[in-house]
């Protein structure tokens, strides 16, 4: 049986409150660093984490 395992913040890099399954799939998720304090929209296939492109939080268009 495979692990879960922690989804670490893209930006430091530290562990959030999130964890993956091997067969946990999800896309556009903001995901919140309670140490940086920033959110990040990822998107999570198998346990490949991926930063997606508008991540950044109130970014103007």
């Amino acid at each position: 049986m495979e692990k879960e395992k922690w989804v670490l913040c893209p930006i430091c890099n530290n562990k959030t409150r999130i964890k993956v399954r091997p067969d946990t799939v999800l896309e556009n998720f903001p995901l919140f660093c309670p140490k940086c304090k920033r959110e990040t929209i990822i998107n999570v296939t198998g346990q490949n984490v991926v930063v997606s492109n508008n991540s950044a939080k109130g970014e103007t268009k």
